[in-house]
Formats: C-alpha cells, sequence, structure tokens
C-alpha cells in the first residue's frame, strides 16, 4: 500500500450554508471528510491526515494518524468569509513539507463549493509549482461547478502534465450526497484513478477480507442513502404488513397469556350475561380474535362495578344523613344532650326557648303531613 500524506482543505465560506446538498454544503462536506479520512488511514496505518480551512486559511489539524482529531475539529468548522483558493493550496503544500515521514507521498485534497475568485495565470503557475515539488491534488467541485469546471480543469491539466494522472476533479451535481458519490471515486478508490470497483469484482471496490471496516463503512453508508431516498420519496409500498405469529411455541405463550388474563378478570366478579354464557366458553374453542374481545368485554364489566360502587357509597352518606336531621329534630333528644353538657343550665330561658322553637316546628310537620 502506497504510504502518502495528505492534507483535506475544507471550503467554509458562506456558499456552505446553500440547502442544495442535503441538509446543507456544510455538513454535506463534513460526511465526505470522514468518508475519506477513514479510507486513507485504513488503507495503510502510517498514513497521516491533515485539516485546514480555505476560508479563514487556519490549520485545524497538523498530519497525524488520529481520525478522531480530525473528526471533532471538522465538527467546529463554521462559515466565514470568501475562499481563498490559491492563498489556501499554497498553506497546505508548506504543512506537507514538515511531514516527519520523508519518503511519504504527498496529496492534497481540496472541497471547492463556492466560485474561485482568482486569476487564471496565477492559478496555473500554482500547478506548475505543486508539479515541479511533486504534489498531487484531488479536487471535489460541488455546488458552483458551472463557474468553476473550466478553471479547475485546466488546473489539474496542467499539474498532470500529458501522462500523468496522480490528480483528479470530481465534478458533482447537485441531489447526491457528497459521501455516496465520492465511493466510486478515485479519491476514495486508489492513486490511479482507474476505479478499483470495476475491476476488483468486490462490491465498492473493497476486499472484505483486507479491509473488514472499510467495506462494512462503506455498505452502511449505501445502505443509509437508500433508506434516505425511499424515506423522500414516500412510497406508500414501503409499509410494515401486520405480524403473523407462525411459531408454535409462540402461539402457546400468547394463548397462555390470554387465558391468565382472562382468569384474573372472572376471579374479580361475574361475567356478564351476554356473551354467551360468560365463564361457561370454553377458551380451547375460540379463536384469538374472539379471546382478545372476551378479555376487553370482561374489563369493562369490571370497570362498570367499580364506578356503581362510589354511587351506592354516596347514596348511603345522603340517606344517613337524612335520618341524622330527624334525630336532631327530636326535642327529648336535644334535651338529653343538653343535660349531660358541662357548663349548661337546661333550665335556662335560652335553652328552653330553642328546644321549644324545635318542637313546635316537629309539631307544625306533623300538621302539615296529616293535611
Amino acid at each position: 500500500m502506497v504510504l502518502e500524506s495528505t492534507i483535506i482543505c475544507v471550503d467554509n465560506s458562506q456558499f456552505m450554508r446553500n440547502g442544495d446538498f442535503l441538509p446543507t454544503r456544510l455538513q454535506a462536506q463534513q460526511d465526505a471528510v470522514n468518508l475519506i479520512t477513514h479510507s486513507k488511514t485504513r488503507s495503510n496505518p502510517e498514513n497521516n491526515v491533515a485539516l485546514m480551512t480555505l476560508s479563514d486559511l487556519s490549520v485545524l489539524v497538523t498530519l497525524t494518524t488520529d481520525t478522531g482529531k480530525i473528526l471533532a475539529k471538522l465538527h467546529q468548522v463554521n462559515p466565514a468569509n470568501e475562499m481563498k483558493f490559491v492563498s489556501g493550496i499554497k498553506i497546505a503544500h508548506l504543512c506537507l513539507k514538515h511531514r516527519q515521514g520523508k519518503n511519504h507521498k504527498t496529496r492534497i485534497i481540496a472541497f471547492v463549493g463556492s466560485p474561485i475568485e482568482a486569476d487564471e495565470k496565477e492559478i496555473v503557475k500554482l500547478a506548475k509549482k505543486l508539479k515541479k515539488e511533486k504534489v498531487n491534488i484531488d479536487i471535489v467541485s460541488f455546488g458552483e461547478d458551472e463557474e468553476n469546471t473550466d478553471v479547475l480543469n485546466k488546473f489539474i491539466t496542467t499539474i498532470n502534465g500529458k501522462e500523468g494522472t496522480g490528480s483528479h476533479l470530481v465534478t458533482i451535481p447537485p441531489g447526491p450526497h457528497l459521501s455516496d458519490a465520492l465511493v466510486s471515486s478515485p479519491i476514495v478508490q486508489g492513486e490511479d484513478g482507474m476505479g478499483a470497483a470495476a475491476s476488483s469484482g468486490f462490491e465498492f471496490g473493497v476486499n472484505p477480507d483486507d479491509d473488514p471496516e472499510l467495506a462494512l463503512a462503506l455498505r452502511v453508508s449505501m445502505e443509509e442513502q437508500r433508506a434516505r431516498q425511499q424515506a423522500e420519496g414516500g412510497a406508500a409500498d414501503t409499509g410494515a404488513a401486520p405480524a403473523v405469529v407462525t411459531g408454535g411455541e409462540d402461539e402457546s405463550n400468547e394463548e397462555a397469556m390470554l387465558q391468565r388474563a382472562l382468569a384474573m378478570s372472572m376471579d374479580s366478579g361475574e361475567a356478564p350475561a351476554s356473551g354467551g354464557g360468560g365463564q361457561t366458553r370454553d377458551l380451547s374453542s375460540m379463536t384469538e380474535e374472539e379471546q382478545i374481545a372476551y378479555a376487553m368485554q370482561m374489563s369493562m364489566a369490571d370497570a362498570e362495578k367499580a364506578e356503581e360502587a362510589p354511587k351506592a357509597e354516596s347514596m348511603d352518606v345522603d340517606t344517613k344523613d337524612e335520618d341524622y336531621s330527624e334525630v336532631m329534630n327530636d326535642p327529648a333528644f336535644l334535651q338529653s344532650v343538653l343535660q349531660n353538657l358541662p357548663g349548661v343550665d337546661p333550665q335556662s330561658e335560652a335553652v328552653r326557648n330553642a328546644v321549644g322553637a324545635a318542637k313546635d316546628e316537629k309539631d307544625k310537620e306533623k300538621k302539615d303531613e296529616k293535611k
């Protein structure tokens, strides 16, 4: 496998807020960088990867084999000023000069999602310098590909020369996700750019025996893409069919649970008269739907009984209150109660008047009843 030191230059201009790539250009770029980073480090454990931005020209992570550092800094990138393509490539070239492994080949991977505001002569001059230093460069053009195609084609052609194939330009039109479009590109497949997926005979061009983790990651990414496409299409035929239990063991367990639930409902009270005999029905002869309906019927009957109980209690309380009021209107009872109270004189004028009023009221009620 090729020993290589790679620096990834991400575009973080204001154009990266656009939503022509889902969910935004910036987040789609993050997924693509994640794919390329893992592809580079897994192809050879000694490969190094660095990360920098093209708008504020900041080197976020120097050359390292730790992909965790790359991904942690990648998610902190926010849109800034306009992209400075030429200055960013020059800084990336300087970073590669300070690599530890001098026997490593050097490569720059630049994401371009903004219009390139640079003179064509300056870009050609930069391409000749990179060719002289034997630095390969891969450019991922997306979003603004119509404006940048001519300039980038001339840039890559100048670096490769007549026979060179080490540098690549991958142009991705709006619509597909960046990471999925890059899976079969020369950037992920290899330096030769021949598209190993077509000649290797393996899915995604990766031998699962050589790199099972990369093959699994690519497969999962493709499955997620298919799921997203199905969700966006809103296909009605993707609905899951109702589950049917076919195993004998599952049927027996479910039947046992239903019978246990019915038994508990029967123990709590008498079964309703409707439903063909209630408790005397043979559960084994009933279908699964009939058993469920029967269990619901028993539960509803228990709920009705529970609602009737508080009503009966409230009626009893009302009856007791009426009886209590009749006792309070009895003058003889009031007289006996007043005699037992400490500090109360039953012979006092106020007490006699109160008891007399109660007696007169009782007599009046009796006369009204006779009439």
